[in-house]
């Protein structure tokens, strides 16, 4: 079984203009997927913000500018390597989960 993991970062907070620039990013709301190759396509996400350092924007690219893939790379590198391997070993729980249940919740007939 294969798990293939996938950003959503496409919601962010901006400032209108900071620094004589506009629409100037600093939280990046993010949602990590994880989806498993079997039949049932059994799921899993976990979501957070990442905050964006704004005080240097002598790099800045405009929002227009802007793709996904710019954004996942900060979030990664803002989160770090190690809490990104966190999250989807994270992911990779619920879907076993999913799969293999060690707690089922069950309503009793009245």
């Amino acid at each position: 079984m294969a798990i293939t993991y996938t950003w959503d970062c496409k919601t962010v907070d901006t400032y209108p203009t900071k620094d004589k620039k506009s629409d100037v990013i600093f939280n990046v709301h993010w949602r990590l997927n994880a989806e498993d190759d079997t039949k049932d396509k059994n799921s899993g996400t976990i979501y957070g913000v990442e905050s964006i350092n704004t005080d240097d924007l002598s790099t800045f690219t405009a929002f227009a500018d802007l793709k996904e893939s710019d954004i996942i790379g900060w979030v990664e590198s803002g989160l770090g390597e190690e809490k990104v391997k966190e999250l989807k070993s994270a992911l990779d729980n619920q879907i076993a989960e999913k799969i293999t249940p060690t707690v089922v919740t069950k309503t009793i007939g009245v």
